[in-house]
C-alpha cells in the first residue's frame, strides 16, 4: 500500500512558475510515479511519470518542454516543476503511483493523491 499526499498548488498568473510535491508513505519501494491533471468538464490526462531510480521519464506532449519531473527517494517526494504555464494548465493535478514498470494512460495507477488545485490566470 502506498498513500500519497500532494502540496503546493495555487495560483498564478500566465507565465509563472509552481512546484508540485507528492510525499509517498507506505512501501514506496520500487514504484513508478507520476502526475494526472483533470480539469472541470474534461477527462482525467496523463502529465509525467518518472521510474523508480529516476531513470526514466515520460511527460506528455501538452506539457513537453514546460513541465519537468523529479524525485528525491530519501525524502519519498515526487515533484513537478511547472514553468510558463498557461491558462489550458488549469485543473487538479493528481499524484499517483503504481508497482512495477510504466505509468501512463494505458498503464494506470494503482494509487491516488486527493489532488491539488493549480489556477493559471491570463
Amino acid at each position: 500500500q502506498v498513500q500519497l499526499v500532494e502540496s503546493g498548488g495555487g495560483l498564478v498568473q500566465a507565465g509563472g512558475s509552481l512546484r508540485l510535491s507528492c510525499t509517498a508513505s507506505g512501501r514506496t519501494f520500487g514504484t513508478y510515479m507520476g502526475w494526472f491533471r483533470q480539469a472541470p468538464g474534461k477527462e482525467r490526462e496523463f502529465v509525467a511519470a518518472i521510474s523508480w531510480n529516476g531513470g526514466s521519464t515520460y511527460t506528455a506532449d501538452s506539457v513537453k518542454g514546460r513541465f519537468t519531473i523529479s524525485r528525491d527517494n530519501v525524502k519519498d517526494t515526487v515533484y513537478l516543476q511547472m514553468n510558463n504555464l498557461k491558462p489550458e494548465d488549469t485543473a487538479v493535478y493528481h499524484c499517483a503511483a503504481r508497482y512495477g514498470i510504466g505509468l501512463s494512460a494505458e498503464v494506470p495507477p494503482s494509487y491516488w493523491g486527493q489532488g491539488t488545485q493549480v489556477t493559471v490566470s491570463s
